[in-house]
């Protein structure tokens, strides 16, 4: 059974007035010598100093990864507390902020390189890692899963404000990624020797650092032997996470099986995977989407129901199809976390309350 990790990127807030603090270094340091991290560095510092992320182990069983997520957002909030914040799972800040560069030769390149688009970069992702056998087993999935990942963007929309304004969107976050130049989705490559060559003609450019800033949708691990789904946005409710890793699992297994058995990538154009993701970002789960099979449009329930269907047989061989069937039903009643920070917002009136509650709801074991 392949083996799915989770890095989870967190907001660091103040207690009361919800706005981001620039406090990552302290958080990162008390959780440098505590003991229920041990020296895997579980936390890493991320591009601002007003977040931080976590990875969590590999595992097989999908109750382990929601108890590894779990306990890393509390362990998470616990040193934020000591550096008098919070950690709140959004993956934008509701409240206006103007955020500040984490220290390093990287950050100051990226600074410097995109202006602008780096230093409005408070974006806070999920991306899921699913082990594969090798690059061209990797490769082949990428160029099979593409029409699908828009609707886990759909699925964990948890952006809908942006500089203390509502902006439309469920998940604003993928439109301010998107800015970098390297984001976004991808044409077949057919061969995993394609793709490196990509990579490095990309680098080549001058454009980007190194390959790190490939910013694919979908992308070959950097440092492990895995496919790394980037769409999703980091998910307020844990389940809704652990949701995402098995149905991106069960679409990895999909479609290596799919390669396997010599069935050719669908040839969807970017240019339609470009309009499909905006249309995810866009609507979330309470609009229309694209059907990733016909591209045209379809409910949300829809197409989350025809990824399921797509992937029925790997759910049902890993054991996952029954929780997975009853998770789709449960985000469909309480929301992705787009739809609960608007309901906390038409109660309360106010975005700094948004931010507390999600707070609450983040480092909750």
């Amino acid at each position: 059974m392949r083996s799915v990790g989770v890095e989870e990127e967190l907001l660091l807030v103040g207690a009361e007035s919800g706005e981001p603090l620039s406090v990552a270094a302290l958080v990162l340091d008390g959780a440098a010598h505590d003991e229920a991290c041990g020296a895997d560095h579980i936390f890493e510092k991320e591009l601002k100093r007003e977040q931080v992320e976590f990875a969590t182990r590999p595992v097989t069983a999908m109750s382990e990864l929601e108890q590894e997520i779990r306990r890393w957002r509390s362990v998470a909030a616990r040193h934020a507390r000591t550096a008098g914040a919070e950690v709140a799972a959004l993956a934008t800040s509701p409240v206006r902020v103007t955020p500040s560069m984490s220290p390093g030769e990287r950050y100051a390149w990226l600074a410097e390189s995109f202006g602008l688009t780096a230093q409005e970069q408070l974006t806070c992702g999920c991306h899921v890692h699913v082990s594969v056998t090798s690059d061209e087993e990797g490769v082949a999935v990428l160029d099979r899963i593409r029409p699908w990942l828009p609707v886990f963007t759909a699925m964990s929309s948890n952006s809908p404000f942006w500089q203390g304004e509502d902006t439309g969107y469920d998940s604003y976050r993928s439109r301010v990624w998107n800015r970098w130049p390297s984001a976004g989705p991808t044409e077949v490559f057919g061969s995993a020797d394609r793709y490196h060559r990509q990579v490095a003609a990309m680098v080549d450019t001058g454009v980007l650092r190194d390959g790190g800033m490939v910013y694919f949708d979908a992308r070959l691990g950097v440092n492990f032997p895995t496919v790394e789904i980037r769409v999703a946005d980091v998910c307020l409710d844990p389940a809704t996470t652990v949701l995402v890793a098995t149905l991106v699992r069960g679409l990895v297994e999909t479609a290596a099986r799919a390669w396997e058995a010599g069935g050719p990538p669908a040839r969807t154009g970017v240019s339609l995977l470009r309009l499909a993701s905006w249309r995810a970002a866009r609507s979330g789960l309470e609009g229309p989407l694209i059907h990733p099979a016909t591209m045209r449009e379809t409910s949300a329930r829809a197409a989350v129901d025809a990824l399921f269907d797509h992937v029925r047989d790997a759910l049902e061989d890993h054991g996952d199809a029954a929780a997975v069937q009853r998770g789709i039903s449960e985000l469909f009643e309480r929301g992705n976390g787009a739809r609960v920070q608007r309901r906390l917002y038409r109660a309360s009136g106010d975005l700094k309350a948004v931010v507390r509650a999600c707070a609450q709801i983040t480092a909750t074991p």
